[in-house]
């Protein structure tokens, strides 16, 4: 592993552990390196959030592909898991402590927009397989897209994660769940 990626795993351990206010020292101390060793590598705590934030939707479009090259499941089975897609190692994230980071790094909200916003070709594809396949009925892509990325955006607006003591998990494949089985028994 490139120090680049031992810098963003460890960074993943501190914010763990701290939440959005780990500090350089924080990080230093868990991956046990110096401080002037990570800032060779990010200029500061900005430069590396963004690099995580990259670095953390890159995993996610990494497990998209594996569900998309995945032989054994449906096209309806590929959709739920592609619409809920989080890398295994990622499961115990609390992503909850995100909700301050549009306030606290606007930038940093940014980028997560963007990312959020951006990369659908793969679902967008497979959810017109599902209705060609009939598995899905047919649906408006635009407001599956956007359901799916208001609600994500909304668990990183407000703390309505932690409020509800709700997972970022959890609440993914709650709302994944409602949108593709809908809320009737």
């Amino acid at each position: 592993m490139e120090l680049r990626e031992v810098i963003l795993e460890g960074t993943i351990k501190a914010f763990n552990q701290k939440g959005l206010k780990f500090t350089m020292d924080d990080l230093a101390g868990v991956l046990g390196m110096s401080k002037k060793t990570i800032y060779t590598v990010f200029r500061d705590k900005e430069e590396l959030f963004l690099a995580m934030v990259d670095y953390l939707f890159d995993k996610i479009k990494e497990s998209e592909k594996q569900v998309l090259e995945n032989q054994q499941l449906t096209t309806k089975e590929k959709i739920h898991k592609i619409l809920g897609v989080m890398p295994e190692s990622y499961k115990d994230i609390d992503f909850r402590q995100l909700y301050m980071l549009k306030d606290k790094y606007p930038l940093i909200y940014g980028q997560v927009e963007r990312r959020l916003e951006t990369g659908w070709e793969a679902t967008i594809m497979l959810l017109k397989k599902g209705m060609e396949e009939g598995v899905i009925r047919p649906v408006s892509i635009p407001i599956v897209k956007m359901m799916l990325e208001a609600s994500v955006e909304q668990f990183f607006q407000r703390d309505v994660l932690i409020s509800n003591q709700l997972s970022y998990k959890e609440a993914l494949e709650e709302v994944v769940g409602i949108l593709m089985d809908g809320i009737v028994v």
